[in-house]
């Protein structure tokens, strides 16, 4: 059962860090983007990476809480309500980029900051709750 847990541990380190890397693409390609159709078109293909890195962490959180037998401790139920967090987040940017006139030559200028700002925030939670786990 230790084996287990412990390989749950690092599997789920991993979806961490591939968590960051899709944050950190996705920052970039907002960086680099000069078309609102291109990037929009990007970010719909994209998207279902992201959602899976997060889904890969909350999968490998709910098999070492199983493991553990439910046991709820401060540090899980933070996780969850990060991990809540996050999806609400990628939901709300998400929604925003759905939601863009793409004919305006604007609006790829309207939506960067509110991008930044969710980037900012999702940079955040992940690195905060990780280095407060590795401690």
């Amino acid at each position: 059962m230790n084996e287990m847990y412990d390989m749950s541990i690092v599997t789920h380190n991993y979806g961490v860090f591939g968590v960051l890397g899709m944050i950190f693409i996705h920052f970039w390609m907002l960086l680099r983007a000069k078309d609102i159709k291109k990037y929009a078109r990007f970010m719909l293909l994209f998207m279902p990476f992201g959602i899976t890195t997060i889904g890969t962490v909350i999968f490998t959180g709910v098999i070492m809480m199983a493991s553990k037998h439910l046991d709820f401790s401060i540090e899980n139920i933070i996780m969850i309500i990060f991990a809540i967090a996050l999806i609400v987040l990628e939901n709300k940017r998400s929604k925003t980029l759905q939601r863009l006139d793409k004919k305006d030559d604007y609006a790829l200028d309207y939506y960067k900051p509110d991008a930044y700002k969710i980037f900012a925030i999702e940079i955040f939670l992940t690195l905060s709750i990780s280095i407060w786990m590795w401690i």
